[in-house]
């Protein structure tokens, strides 16, 4: 039986959110993963639903994907913020691998020149992170 994931994914910017999760589905089916897909309305909810994830025990990792573009105001710093804390520290309080995908740019440009669009792919590295924690955790439990 194939190792089950989550992809919570903050749906704000949609055309970015499916570019992310397109690419985090291709990892994690290229390593014969199946991946669960959970959307919530933004970056800032990713940690909560990290949280459920990592606690209902079906998921061996979650991947956490989503952007958040620098605008006028400083919403930016503190969405970014909770939203990177937040996710670490579900992953250090559950001890279930959870990475951190959301893009943090100044631009839509920068954007999606990394969720696909040349520079690298924020989804697929998320999803690798994720495959390699969670393969660190079982090879060192006991």
């Amino acid at each position: 039986m194939a190792d089950l994931y989550a992809a919570c994914v903050g749906r704000f910017y949609k055309e970015l959110a499916e570019r992310l999760v397109d690419g985090a589905q291709r990892v994690f089916e290229a390593a014969g993963a199946e991946v669960d897909v959970h959307e919530v309305p933004g970056a800032f909810e990713l940690p909560l639903a990290a949280k459920y994830c990592a606690e209902s025990g079906r998921y061996a990792g979650v991947a956490c994907l989503g952007a958040v573009i620098r605008g006028e105001t400083d919403h930016y710093e503190y969405v970014s913020a909770e939203a990177a804390s937040g996710i670490a520290r579900v992953a250090l309080d559950t001890g279930v691998p959870c990475s951190f995908g959301v893009l943090t740019v100044d631009s839509m440009q920068q954007a999606l020149a990394r969720a696909g669009g040349g520079k690298r792919h924020q989804g697929e590295d998320a999803a690798r992170a994720v495959l390699h924690m969670a393969a660190l955790r079982r090879s060192l439990s006991p």
